[in-house]
């Protein structure tokens, strides 16, 4: 499947991958019940994970009898796209205007804005390089 703005998951696929992080490899109905509350039936949440397969966003084992689903890219990778979708989308691709929204949003503790400049001074030195 072509990489595109489909691929990127919706709340609900996001909410699945959550578990699926969490736990580890699982089954439909250890992701069911891991959802809480649970804002679906079984069948529900067997038929989302059968489009994230298609969109490439699980990998489902089928060599049990119980299929087996996993998250196929890390939390950080998924996050990346989000967000780099939102920059496009709503910030004209300016990181910055990102940034400034987001602190502008919700204010940031003391710890977090250290964190945000030992990242920022890591990516300066980083282009240095």
């Amino acid at each position: 499947m072509a990489k595109n703005k489909t691929t990127l998951p919706t709340d609900a696929e996001l909410a699945i991958l959550a578990v699926l992080w969490e736990r580890g490899p699982s089954t439909v109905r250890e992701v069911w019940e891991s959802l809480k509350p649970q804002p679906s039936g079984y069948t529900n949440v067997l038929k989302i994970l059968q489009i994230m397969t298609e969109k490439e966003l699980v990998v489902r084992d089928e060599s049990k009898r119980t299929h087996v689903y996993r998250a196929r890219h890390h939390r950080s990778k998924t996050r990346r796209g989000l967000v780099r979708d939102l920059v496009d989308r709503a910030f004209g691709g300016s990181a910055a205007g990102l940034v400034v929204e987001a602190l502008g949003a919700r204010p940031a503790s003391r710890a977090e804005l250290a964190e945000i400049r030992k990242l920022i001074d890591e990516y300066e030195k980083e282009l240095q390089a």
